[in-house]
């Protein structure tokens, strides 16, 4: 193509009309776009679905914003690399499906705690609790500094219907009832972890405490892929 335009000398002619010129290189932009991002719209999904993940509670949707607000993430990764090392220490390498409802994703880079993509279910409910209270009575050589006001600042409960809103629209698959009964389900969700803690000799009355939507969240972490998608209904 370029020895056409110096044989025919068209490009001299193109770039004596910079009008012309600015007009073809747009449409040239605009063509290579559209045959880029086309295919984005067209396609339901570039991500592969994984029928056992399913949207966060409102208990642990809250619990993962306190840890992004703490900025948890900018020492804990949340995504198991494909590499023996460490699936032996982690679990199970994360997938890309796995995290199809987080706005945003939280896979992280850099480690200088443990990645927790796969924490779910690891240690009991009060291990968190002690953990965030005071890091190094879980973990004596821990460089993490202790985050104790999370079990004295009460948690926002009135807010989470705006959340699961505001995610549904965007496309997290949230019912309307979901929606409407965020608050309630998130405190139901708070009151069971609020008496496993205590019933373990833990602190008490925790059940309106930020602490208790964090351990939701770390308590999702990595259980999804775990989990067996529930059979379809028998016509």
């Amino acid at each position: 193509m370029k020895r056409f335009f110096e044989t025919n000398g068209l490009h001299r002619k193109l770039e004596g009309w910079p009008l012309v010129f600015t007009v073809l290189v747009t449409l040239s932009i605009l063509v290579g776009g559209i045959v880029e991002f086309l295919p984005l719209v067209l396609v339901k999904s570039t991500l592969p679905r994984i029928e056992s993940v399913k949207p966060f509670t409102p208990l642990e949707l809250a619990g993962r914003d306190i840890y992004i607000r703490e900025g948890c993430h900018n020492c804990h990764s949340q995504m198991v690399r494909p590499f023996r090392d460490e699936i032996e220490r982690y679990g199970e390498y994360s997938k890309p499906g796995e995290t199809i409802y987080e706005h945003p994703f939280l896979w992280g880079s850099k480690r200088t705690g443990p990645d927790l993509a796969r924490v779910g279910g690891k240690y009991p409910n009060l291990w968190h609790v002690r953990h965030m209270e005071n890091p190094r009575s879980t973990s004596p050589r821990s460089i993490m500094p202790p985050y104790d006001w999370l079990l004295r600042k009460n948690l926002n409960f009135s807010i989470l219907s705006t959340k699961l809103s505001r995610l549904a629209a965007i496309g997290v698959p949230y019912t309307q009832q979901e929606i409407e009964q965020a608050a309630t389900d998130a405190q139901t969700q708070a009151r069971a972890i609020a008496a496993d803690v205590a019933a373990n000799q833990g602190p008490p009355a925790l059940q309106d405490k930020e602490i208790v939507a964090l351990v939701a969240f770390l308590q999702r972490l990595g259980t999804d892929i775990k989990a067996q998608p529930s059979a379809a209904p028998t016509p």
